[in-house]
């Protein structure tokens, strides 16, 4: 009986096919000038929120980091909670973690140096950058999960987003310009 509901469902519609996504191979485009992009494995995975997902309010990136590199220069904040998370990345022992990775949080730059597998909340609000892997010895898995539907942030004061180097998902003829006009769809059927 099941698998007769699902051939059903398989030949029209399902209900909650918006809710999956699978991923795709996403490869570095661009790096810093006169830097090139075998830093970090690829391809990568990407969760790029309710591009991929109609209402998502959370994206994601997993990168597997393979030598040292200035990731992000420019101290920044976010509306919503963000969480970074720094593993090793040798599978299945995460705990193999060898690699020195500075991080500053705060209008202070408090710098925080990071030498094992550790997770940082950063709340709303709360500036926090650079991050720099000065040191790559063995590979790093680093996940930076933010809680809104589009990468982006607040750099001085202006605000920026960053949907990646994918196709809009509203116009299949051009690329993502992080235009915002995914956030407003929904996962249900009209």
């Amino acid at each position: 009986m099941r698998a007769q509901r699902n051939r059903e469902l398989a030949m029209s519609e399902r209900k909650y096919e918006k809710l999956v996504y699978q991923f795709q191979p996403e490869y570095n485009e661009a790096a810093a000038e006169g830097v090139g992009t075998d830093y970090v494995y690829s391809p990568q995975a990407y969760f790029r929120g309710a591009c991929q997902i109609p209402g998502s309010t959370f994206n994601v990136g997993f990168q597997i980091f393979t030598k040292p590199f200035f990731l992000d220069r420019m101290p920044h904040k976010h509306k919503v909670e963000e969480y970074l998370i720094f593993l090793g990345g040798t599978f299945p022992n995460v705990f193999e973690f060898d690699a020195r990775i500075s991080f500053c949080i705060g209008e202070e730059m408090e710098e925080y140096i990071i030498t094992q597998p550790t997770i940082i909340r950063i709340p709303p609000g709360v500036q926090h950058c650079p991050l720099n892997f000065i040191e790559v010895n063995k590979p790093i898995f680093f996940q930076a999960a933010l809680l809104q539907g589009m990468f982006g942030g607040v750099y001085g004061d202006k605000e920026f987003y960053y949907n990646g180097p994918i196709q809009c998902v509203l116009d299949s003829a051009k690329k993502c310009n992080a235009c915002g006009k995914c956030l407003s769809e929904s996962w249900e059927k009209k």
